[in-house]
């Protein structure tokens, strides 16, 4: 699993901006973008509209954020990643939910 940080650049509400995440999450947000209907960008400006609200989207439906939700949108964009991977059994990468999913076990 390549764990490096990959920096991807997008123009949110007509400012640009560089957010740099791991792989296994770029590639999780591409599956959500993609199982949306969304492009990566469209993806990435959901969740940062979603952010200034307190939301992460979720399939169809936004969902409140855990309290640790609050940070940038790099932060949002994990927690909108793993939640998504979470609903679909896993993650890229072979991560199993029924050990390491929200209940913590």
């Amino acid at each position: 699993m390549e764990c490096r940080l990959i920096k991807k650049s997008f123009s949110l509400a007509g400012h640009r901006t560089s957010v740099a995440l791991e792989g296994p999450f770029w590639q999780t947000l591409t599956c959500m973008a993609q199982a949306q209907g969304h492009s990566l960008p469209a993806l990435v400006a959901l969740v940062d509209n979603a952010r200034a609200q307190q939301l992460v989207p979720g399939l169809g439906e936004a969902t409140p954020t855990p309290p640790c939700g609050t940070g940038g949108l790099a932060s949002a964009l994990r927690l909108a990643a793993l939640a998504w991977a979470w609903q679909h059994g896993g993650a890229p990468g072979g991560v199993d939910n029924q050990t390491t999913g929200p209940s913590g076990r």
